[in-house]
């Protein structure tokens, strides 16, 4: 998932974004005293100090931000010049540099090292934020400016990327209230502005509840874990100052293998209840009344545009369109998936009575008893792959696919020589194999602590733009590995191997842009996840498995028998992990099309999964009282279908590499791969970029072959 600083950054302007490129200096007190809002200095075009940033200069950092940037907005909006491409547009593209360079340091604070004292100053800022966008949405000068050079662009075409930023600023005013009168203007401003502050209160409650609903095991309580995990439970408890004891976080890389493995069925239950729970526990810190409130405003908000729900608004310029074409999709796939949920669940209650545990399969089983089955119908043990995959490794590996596909090489940059928020992370300069051009650095944070949300994500510091001179890249990783004891490996899960790929599918979707204004960096929401879902492919390739998958203390490689193994389980427990997701993606859309007058929201999920015929043996992916992708912002509101969207495009993708000559590592693939699908961003309409890469659009029945579902006849 792409980080919420991401966002932030975008959402400092619902359309100005800053190339990053360093303004002149200025004489201004806090643009040399407050080191948020100061140019960055250092190596490699300039990094963010992030060694120096403190709490106590954000709110100061912020305010002088927005300050700044509205005197750069209504110099362009009072410009008395016609308006052109370049006194508008490229104008609108240099403004904010700033306040975007706050934005990554706000980021930071926010995602990955969160303080009481930083939630307090997010908090006061949310409204203020709000206000500051829709002084820059509503800015009818400014607006009608735009417009003046929308229009003449349909009269006379402009190149390519400069037509295509016309058009989505232009589409951006348009859809965030721009032609409204002067009343419907006012309220929808102060709708967002009150959204703020409830995107803000729902994530502050789900990240209490997750850094509060710890569970303590004693030394007889730790039955089936394995003996790493053991050692990191046992220093997080030492940590939290609780000596002797074994902490389960209320995170999914804690909770996960705790579920997998662990004999104690009622810890299990605790566990699992503590982390489904986030946000729905009827306290001060309960979300159900906050997503009651979004809704509401949501659908009064896009009602003041003509439209009747938000998911109607919010797809408009999405592949999908339209909501009931998201929907459509999503059924074609869910009876396929809860149908394999029962022959899983089948398979797992035949092994509980085998054992002689008399149960009946509860959420809390489903991961022990897959693994059980797992175990039985594919000789596969589930630790005994993580043996073979240490997260040292896996980095390897990556920078090898990536330098087989974009010809990058990582190197470490000198220890020091490039700040860093937290010991934890580490920095690689990327440069081109055979060039030795500078692309830019790649940060990774991997390991999970106190005060960093939960999830794995990517982010970016800084975009590569050429129209004010060409910039390098600054990307990071962030992950949840449950950080090891001293000396230990950090070994993980298949899955959460997967995840580490994918989110490095996304800091390559950075480093590989080819596009001259900031704006063409965005996404477009159900295509953005596919190059980094593409990217997870490669995880499971003869190359990557012959050489960085070695065995933690032998260094031996991976069993031909466990790969072949690995392999024909491929489509386990499918039924599972789509169902899972496609419940959450389902809810996600339903809440939007629903009429949110007096909604109760636990009741509406329950309802609505019924109506569904949800399995009653697992939960949602994310259950909505901590459904952050939804709640905490809008970036993927109405838009969590685009998960399932992108999978058909990866499938499809993927065919195209096994029909190709060189497979996964084909040479014209990989060219047409960077070319059409990672270079453009969102210079190229993604349904016409796809096709420039496969010769036609993409099709379903690939999705179904992949997780093993019958595929439909046409």
């Amino acid at each position: 998932m792409i980080s919420k600083s991401i966002k932030a950054a975008v959402l400092c302007s619902v359309i100005l974004c800053s190339s990053c490129k360093e303004e002149p200096k200025t004489d201004d007190k806090l643009m040399t005293d407050n080191i948020l809002l100061q140019e960055w200095e250092g190596p490699h075009q300039g990094v963010p100090a992030f060694d120096k940033m403190n709490v106590a200069d954000v709110k100061e950092a912020v305010e002088k931000g927005m300050e700044l940037q509205l005197k750069e907005v209504d110099a362009i909006a009072n410009n008395e010049e016609n308006p052109t491409f370049e006194n508008t547009i490229v104008a609108m593209e240099s403004a904010g540099k700033a306040l975007n360079r706050v934005f990554t340091y706000y980021g930071i604070l926010s995602s990955n090292m969160s303080s009481p004292e930083f939630r307090e100053v997010q908090a006061e800022l949310a409204p203020k934020l709000s206000e500051f966008r829709s002084k820059i949405s509503q800015n009818e000068n400014l607006f009608q400016r735009i417009k003046a050079v929308y229009d003449a662009s349909q009269k006379n075409p402009l190149e390519a990327q400069e037509q295509r930023v016309v058009d989505l600023i232009y589409k951006r005013f348009e859809i965030s209230g721009a032609n409204l009168d002067a009343e419907k203007k006012k309220r929808y401003a102060e709708i967002n502005k009150e959204l703020s502050t409830l995107y803000t209160k729902f994530s502050n409650n789900v990240l209490h509840d997750e850094e509060n609903y710890v569970s303590y095991l004693t030394k007889d309580q730790l039955g089936g874990l394995s003996e790493g995990y053991i050692k990191s439970a046992a220093k997080i408890a030492s940590d939290k100052g609780q000596d002797g004891k074994y902490a389960i976080t209320n995170t999914r890389s804690s909770m996960d293998p705790f579920l997998t493995y662990s004999t104690e069925r009622w810890l299990r239950k605790q566990v699992w209840e503590n982390y489904y729970s986030r946000g729905d526990n009827g306290d001060e810190y309960d979300n159900n009344a906050i997503i009651a409130e979004i809704l509401k405003l949501r659908k009064e908000r896009v009602g003041l545009l003509g439209y009747d729900n938000y998911a109607e608004w919010r797809l408009q310029d999405r592949m999908a369109k339209h909501p009931d074409n998201a929907m459509e999709l999503m059924l074609k796939v869910w009876p396929a998936s809860t149908a394999r949920v029962k022959e899983e669940v089948a398979d797992m209650q035949t092994v509980a009575n085998e054992l002689g545990d008399n149960i009946t399969i509860e959420p809390w089983d489903y991961r022990y008893y897959a693994e059980k089955v797992r175990q039985k119908k594919y000789d596969l043990d589930s630790d005994e792959v993580k043996q073979y995959l240490q997260l040292d490794k896996l980095t390897d590996a990556m920078f090898f696919v990536a330098g087989e596909l974009f010809n990058y090489k990582f190197t470490p940059v000198e220890e020091g020589s490039v700040p860093v928020f937290h010991e934890d992370v580490n920095v690689w300069e990327v440069t081109d194999k055979d060039s030795g051009k500078h692309v830019g650095l790649w940060y990774l944070d991997p390991y999970a602590r106190e005060g960093k949300r939960s999830g794995a994500w990517a982010t970016t510091y800084r975009y590569y733009t050429t129209f004010e001179g060409e910039t390098n890249v600054l990307a990071s990783n962030n992950s949840n590995f449950v950080k090891p004891a001293p000396g230990e490996a950090v070994l993980v899960s298949w899955d959460d191997a997967t995840t580490f790929f994918h989110e490095f599918g996304h800091a390559l979707h950075f480093f590989a842009a080819d596009v001259k204004y900031p704006t063409l960096q965005g996404g477009v929401r159900d295509y953005t996840e596919f190059q980094s879902q593409l990217l997870e492919r490669w995880l499971s390739t003869d190359k990557v498995i012959n050489q960085f998958l070695v065995h933690y203390e032998t260094g031996e490689p991976i069993p031909a028998e466990l790969v072949e193994k690995i392999k024909k389980a491929s489509t386990f427990n499918q039924g599972f992990g789509t169902t899972e997701y496609l419940a959450s993606a389902l809810i996600d859309m339903k809440l939007h099309l629903a009429d949110p007058t007096d909604i109760d929201i636990d009741k509406f999920e329950r309802e609505t999964l019924d109506e569904l015929g949800m399995p009653k043996e697992l939960p949602m992916r994310h259950r909505t009282p901590h459904f952050g992708h939804v709640f905490s912002g809008e970036g993927y509101a109405t838009a969590y279908y685009g998960y399932m969207w992108a999978d058909v495009l990866t499938s499809d993708a993927s065919e195209a590499f096994k029909e190709a000559p060189g497979g996964f590592y084909d040479k014209d693939m990989a060219d047409k791969l960077v070319k059409y699908l990672f270079a453009p961003r969102n210079a190229l309409d993604p349904a016409e970029a796809y096709r420039l890469f496969r010769g036609r659009d993409a099709k379903i029945e690939a999705l179904m072959r992949d997780r093993g579902f019958p595929v439909p006849q046409s």
